[in-house]
């Protein structure tokens, strides 16, 4: 592909094409990073980017950038094909996304998938081997389910999903359409509902369900629980990474994102737009407000208001926190000084 039709492809996107130079048209073959783009290769830099010697040095043939002056001259300079976008990283991904298609399985059932009987099936679908889908279940048009899947009964499924190998799906679960549940995730397990007696642990029957809205993705490895009652909700737009727990009755707002390791125990709520960093953890019945950023390893246990930013654990605001982290290293010099004080 050369560059020009690159160029193209980005002004249907939502990188907003402003500047570009099509002087050179060199063939593109495939996309890198600035430090190891080779010729016939295409990278990216952001505004204010640390990269930027990176860039002076790079061997890339063509580079998105920001509409920055400086950093046109110096493409310029190099003498290298360039475009300017509003959004590079917007821009990068939708060049990966053409140069790189997804490929994906025929349509069609694989003679090993288990189907029991009143599964109804959408159309254009396409279902891998060994894939066991139970009574009940419903699954849209459009729908990938790849080797290995579980489908357990009466789980309905909407359109233009991606079930990727092994994941699980439990009794009465649904997931909206657009929906990419990766390997080895688990939608619908039980919540951890015990009750202490004189006898030891009592379990708490987990009848609820759990409920996927459109656009929401899952990471490998992910748990998310069904509730006792009700339902444990994630909303339309969210993006759960690898390796996350979200326990069971918690509701998750639109369009949040929440990296590995993250783990939401029961009851908890979380608003809109809400980006949880790597090992946060959230107590039980707590709510966090629309908008909160929460820094890596923060220990939620009280209520968060709307558009906060919060570090440490116990959680606290992030510049009260970062005020608190510049004196560690001085408590040995000011309990020395206060034992002097007590003498």
């Amino acid at each position: 592909m050369f560059f020009n039709q690159l160029i193209e492809i980005l002004k249907q996107g939502d990188s907003g094409v402003e500047r570009y130079s099509i002087l050179s048209n060199p063939k593109i073959t495939s996309a890198a990073s600035l430090e190891n783009a080779k010729e016939t290769e295409i990278s990216f830099l952001e505004k204010d980017s640390y990269l930027l010697n990176q860039f002076e040095d790079s061997s890339a043939s063509a580079v998105i950038i920001p509409l920055q002056e400086s950093l046109i001259q110096k493409a310029i300079e190099k003498n290298i094909a360039w475009i300017a976008v509003k959004d590079p990283r917007i821009a990068f991904a939708e060049i990966l996304e053409s140069i790189n298609p997804i490929l994906l399985p025929k349509e069609g059932i694989h003679k090993s998938a288990v189907i029991e009987e009143n599964v109804e099936l959408g159309k254009n679908i396409s279902i891998g081997a060994n894939v066991c889908i139970e009574s009940g279940s419903k699954i849209d048009n459009h729908t990938i389910i790849y080797p290995g899947v579980v489908i357990y009964n009466n789980v309905h499924i909407g359109k233009n999903n991606i079930l990727h190998a092994n994941s699980v799906i439990h009794p009465y679960s649904k997931l909206g359409d657009n929906c990419v549940i990766n390997s080895n995730a688990v939608v619908g397990s039980e919540g951890f509902g015990f009750i202490p007696t004189n006898k030891g642990w009592r379990k708490m029957p987990q009848t609820g369900i759990v409920v996927l809205e459109n656009n929401v993705e899952v990471g490998c490895g992910t748990t998310i629980d069904r509730p006792s009652v009700g339902q444990t909700l994630i909303k339309a737009g969210t993006k759960i990474d690898n390796l996350v727990q979200i326990g069971h009755g918690v509701h998750i707002g639109k369009n949040c994102a929440m990296a590995s390791q993250v783990g939401i125990a029961g009851g908890a709520k979380i608003g809109d737009g809400v980006i949880l960093a790597g090992q946060v953890g959230v107590a039980n019945r707590v709510t966090v407000g629309s908008r909160v950023i929460a820094s890596s390893k923060c220990g939620i246990h009280t209520d968060i208001e709307d558009g906060q930013t919060i570090s440490g654990f116990p959680a606290i605001p992030n510049k009260l926190w970062l005020r608190c982290a510049a004196n560690f290293k001085k408590l040995p010099e000011i309990a020395k000084a206060l034992r002097k004080l007590k003498q």
